[in-house]
């Protein structure tokens, strides 16, 4: 396929017995929330990796719902790491039931830490901080940048990806979210992929991206863009208030922008700088965003 459409892929899996799939977040969320696509229609899969951006349990139940034949795999790494670090059902020491979540554990030729990122001090299992790696896979440094590297790399040779996540009981990590995405409110922190997992939950919203937005008294608060299913007419304030039953109080959603796009690169992520540069210049754009209660 030159370009992505759900018809499609289901037709060149049936035609052509796809048994191993490789898919980035997008496809996975299509997938999960198409009503064109059926248990049967992807039935001779019979393994799943995906990357790029955290799956929450939900999707990830929803998803494997149209593919009951199939395990699934997370992957994590980065391209000045190698750029595999870990992967599910690929690096396991030994054979592990896959959680929902995980990437699997590190690969052999690397060391990993969880650090507290203000403080850089060691963190125990099951408690997220920045992820840091260190081996011979890691680069060298960022060419003609010994400034960028050294805030990289550290004295001890670790480098600090960025990403917080933790390691549990078992070595497996789990990505939480980019630690310079994370939305700080009053002092809490928020992950943003935390909420998007949630709000693709509900039956009328087709993709959802979390951007912090500036707020005067609680510093930044957390506001959605919402593509709509098809035919839905959800309001803001239902997308509030089904987000406040499920959360926190410092998690809950401020403002909604309903949008015919949410901005990925090719591998997926979101572009959450783009979708900050349109609450910078007020909103507008080209695909007609706009709130509505």
């Amino acid at each position: 396929m030159r370009k992505f459409e759900i018809g499609a892929l289901v037709e060149l899996v049936r035609a052509h017995g796809v048994t191993v799939a490789p898919f980035v977040p997008p496809i996975v969320v299509e997938i999960a929330k198409s009503p064109r696509v059926g248990a049967a229609d992807l039935a001779s899969i019979r393994m799943v990796m995906s990357g790029a951006a955290p799956m929450g349990k939900d999707l990830q139940d929803a998803f494997m719902a149209k593919i009951p034949n199939a395990v699934l795999g997370q992957g994590y790494g980065m391209t000045e790491a190698g750029p595999v670090l870990a992967m599910c059902l690929a690096f396991a020491k030994e054979p592990f039931e896959v959680k929902s979540g995980s990437c699997g554990t590190v690969v052999r030729n690397a060391e990993l830490k969880i650090v507290d990122p203000d403080t850089s001090a060691s963190l125990g299992r099951n408690q997220p901080g920045e992820i840091c790696i260190r081996g011979e896979q890691i680069m060298k440094g960022y060419l003609n940048d010994p400034e960028a590297t050294k805030n990289t790399i550290d004295k001890d040779g670790w480098l600090h990806t960025g990403d917080i996540g933790y390691v549990d009981d078992d070595d497996e990590i789990f990505i939480v979210d980019r630690l310079k995405e994370i939305i700080k409110y009053k002092g809490f922190q928020v992950p943003p992929a935390e909420l998007e997992a949630l709000l693709i939950t509900h039956p009328e919203i087709k993709d959802a991206a979390v951007v912090s937005m500036k707020d005067e008294v609680a510093g930044e608060v957390p506001v959605a863009f919402i593509i709509r299913s098809e035919g839905s007419e959800i309001s803001e304030n239902e997308i509030k208030q089904f987000v406040a039953k499920e959360v926190v109080f410092y998690k809950r959603i401020n403002r909604v922008f309903f949008t015919d796009s949410i901005p990925k690169n090719p591998s997926g992520k979101i572009l959450r700088k783009d979708l900050r540069a349109r609450l910078a210049a007020g909103i507008p754009s080209s695909d007609n965003t706009q709130s509505k209660s």
